[in-house]
């Protein structure tokens, strides 16, 4: 079972995986097509990638696609711990213009639902991380576009001195 909470971005969620834990260790579903179905969220997912990231304090972002090429992203940290940002660029959405952070970890298990054209960054917090995407269109280079991390507009505060972008 997954545990969707709203974040303070429209149409985002914050996943918590259900941990059944024994000696061993523990097993969490983390992908429910149904679960997803059920609150009207994409459950259409076309590519999945993996940004690997060698040193604490590596910044990626704030990248989202341009329609018709508008991507859903389902993120995760599947090694180490990342500080995750969101930014809210849809026009018509009654967040524009917000951000919101969260911390994703091996150890929380965490995951991000984040809508279309609604960009996405991350700064890891540990040397060696990793984030697994679940992606709902496939990668079109002519509509790759992004924001930069410190536009004064947003004004997003990143948690630690920016090592590598």
């Amino acid at each position: 079972m997954l545990l969707f909470e709203r974040t303070d971005i429209q149409g985002a969620f914050l996943i918590k995986p259900q941990r059944i834990e024994d000696e061993r260790g523990y097993f969490a579903r983390t992908w429910s097509r149904d679960e997803f179905a059920e609150r009207n969220l994409e459950t259409r997912l076309l590519q999945c990638s993996v940004s690997f990231n060698k040193i604490s304090g590596t910044l990626r972002g704030m990248h989202y696609q341009a329609e018709p090429y508008g991507e859903v992203k389902l993120v995760r940290c599947t090694r180490g711990s990342i500080y995750d940002v969101i930014l809210d660029l849809r026009p018509e959405s009654d967040t524009f213009g917000r951000w919101q952070a969260f911390e994703l970890s091996t150890e929380n298990g965490f995951m991000l639902y984040i809508p279309r054209l609604v960009a996405h960054g991350f700064q890891t917090l540990e040397d060696a991380s990793e984030v697994f995407y679940q992606i709902s269109e496939v990668y079109v280079p002519k509509a790759a576009r992004g924001v930069r991390y410190d536009d004064p507009t947003f004004a997003i505060k990143w948690p630690l001195e920016i090592a590598c972008i």
